[in-house]
């Protein structure tokens, strides 16, 4: 069995969970409303303005002798620029503050799950990294494209493009990016690393999806407060 095998298979329980989670099912097949959608955009700029520096902080924790891996992040560096502002783009396009957003530090679970993989990175293992980026580039590929096109279905913008480049972009991207990911974490050797990765991945599954259950919590109070 490849790296690759073994880390799907024992993180597959994790990647379950986070799908049977309500709102992730409902936004791929109904979409949400807009104040959610734009939540949704909040909270996915809080993690993606810290891609390059996670990665550029992977980078100088990255073992010399490793030049697969070092090469790799500096692709994945080369690649991720600038991406938080296409989300900013997109909430300032559906009628957002964008600019209040990048003041912003998003929520808990976020914030969690951010610090978390800094940590791992610097103080237990820098192929942790490869953890966070199995999760969120392989959720994006089965969510993006699909959830762009029920959101814009909800939102009565169907075949509009601004207002949703960094979904419909992630999830052509990413497709790409899996292949590479699959080549990339089959070059890594030891125990130690591989445990490491497989950790952050699920510790990663948890975090993101209790993001999404925080969405539908807070989103639930906004309605009960406007029905008042």
């Amino acid at each position: 069995m490849s790296f690759y095998d073994r880390l799907i298979a024992e993180t597959q329980a994790a990647r379950d969970a986070f799908f049977s989670i309500p709102i992730v099912l409902e936004a791929a097949q109904n979409g949400v409303d807009r104040d959610l959608y734009i939540a949704y955009l909040t909270e996915a700029y809080h993690h993606v303005r810290h891609t390059c520096p996670l990665l550029a902080h992977t980078l100088a924790h990255c073992p010399k002798h490793d030049t697969a891996y070092r090469k790799a992040l500096l692709e994945y560096l080369d690649e991720e620029q600038g991406h938080e502002e296409w989300i900013l783009d997109d909430i300032a396009h559906i009628g957002g503050d964008a600019e209040a957003v990048r003041r912003g530090d998003g929520g808990w679970p976020v914030r969690a799950m951010v610090a978390w993989v800094y940590y791992a990175v610097g103080f237990l293992n820098p192929y942790s990294m490869l953890g966070m980026v199995l999760v969120l580039e392989g959720t994006s590929v089965d969510i993006a494209s699909a959830g762009a096109d029920a959101v814009r279905k909800r939102l009565g913008m169907i075949g509009e493009q601004k207002g949703f480049s960094y979904l419909t972009s992630h999830g052509t991207l990413d497709r790409e990016h899996i292949v590479f990911f699959q080549n990339l974490v089959n070059t890594v050797e030891g125990e130690e690393n591989h445990r490491a990765i497989i950790d952050t991945a699920n510790m990663v599954y948890e975090l993101w999806g209790e993001m999404f259950a925080k969405l539908a919590r807070d989103a639930e109070k906004r309605n009960e407060q406007n029905a008042a």
